[in-house]
């Protein structure tokens, strides 16, 4: 997953001179088929798009609450500092906020066996979360959901899995320090498999909205589905939970470009009832048309 979304990336960096090109590639893609299952009274519609920046919005996205009328964030290629990359951090996938302001950037490297979770405190201040890698565990760090009552953060891993990752929430949750390992507390098991989670966030205490990657549809019957997952308990980090899968629909896939889209992070805003999710489009069109997609229940 990473690879290729830093490939696309490096083609944004060496290809700008070639962006007039964009518009003799193919037309548009087919239009989104029906989801595998879903539930009338889940029904998310598209309500508009904004143009996605391959550099800085093109990995994920969160919505901020604390301080009020704080912007919304967004990650990318553009958006790793030097002083992470030049460290191995090579990769930042989807962000997600707490209730109270915390910010929180899930980072993963090429090498060695840990993950790391980078926290911006709500006075402007950043520490790093360091987790070692359990046996089994992937190296992959897509993304971060954190918990509504903001004690425990959700995490994924790349590939076709059948769990989510519980951790205390790292800079909230009293029990982690940035001077100490950030230790995996409990295990989400799902009860059917997903494939190349981009993105969660929690809709509810105990219901997640999920973005897949998934190219082959075999799962779902349907490629880059938009996932809900019903929680068995708000996850409190002393106990498992099960997890229920549903696709909901197909992400959009709309492009003057023909080729790979690669479904990115997802935000819900409680405040406003808006669900976005980011789509990159493919080949040269990156530059042109990847879109932050909005849809409201």
């Amino acid at each position: 997953m990473p690879l290729r979304a830093r490939q696309r990336c490096h083609t944004v960096l060496t290809g700008l001179a070639a962006l007039a090109l964009s518009a003799a590639l193919a037309g548009p893609a087919a239009a989104a088929g029906p989801p595998a299952e879903s539930s009338a009274a889940d029904t998310w519609t598209e309500v508009g798009s904004d143009r996605a920046d391959p550099l800085t919005e093109s990995q994920g996205l969160a919505s901020v609450e604390v301080p009020a009328g704080s912007p919304n964030r967004y990650t990318g290629i553009g958006t790793i500092p030097l002083n992470l990359s030049t460290r191995g951090w090579n990769h930042v996938g989807d962000p997600d906020a707490s209730y109270d302001g915390h910010y929180i950037e899930p980072y993963q490297r090429d090498d060695g066996d840990t993950k790391m979770f980078r926290v911006q405190e709500p006075d402007g201040s950043w520490a790093e979360y360091v987790h070692t890698l359990s046996p089994g565990e992937a190296r992959n760090n897509s993304w971060s959901a954190v918990s509504p009552d903001g004690q425990w953060m959700l995490s994924g891993e790349w590939g076709t899995m059948d769990r989510l990752l519980v951790f205390p929430t790292p800079g909230v949750n009293p029990a982690t320090s940035p001077s100490a390992n950030l230790p995996q507390a409990a295990t989400v098991r799902l009860d059917h498999a997903v494939r190349d989670v981009q993105g969660c966030d929690f809709l509810d205490a105990t219901t997640l909205l999920c973005s897949s990657d998934d190219p082959a549809g075999t799962l779902f019957g349907v490629t880059k589905p938009l996932l809900r997952i019903d929680l068995s308990a708000a996850p409190n980090g002393t106990a498992d939970v099960t997890g229920h899968v549903t696709a909901l629909r197909q992400l959009p896939l709309r492009s003057a470009c023909s080729g790979d889209f690669e479904t990115e992070g997802i935000d819900y805003d409680r405040r406003t009832g808006t669900l976005r999710v980011i789509v990159v489009s493919p080949g040269f069109c990156v530059l042109t048309d990847s879109k932050t997609y909005r849809f409201t229940r």
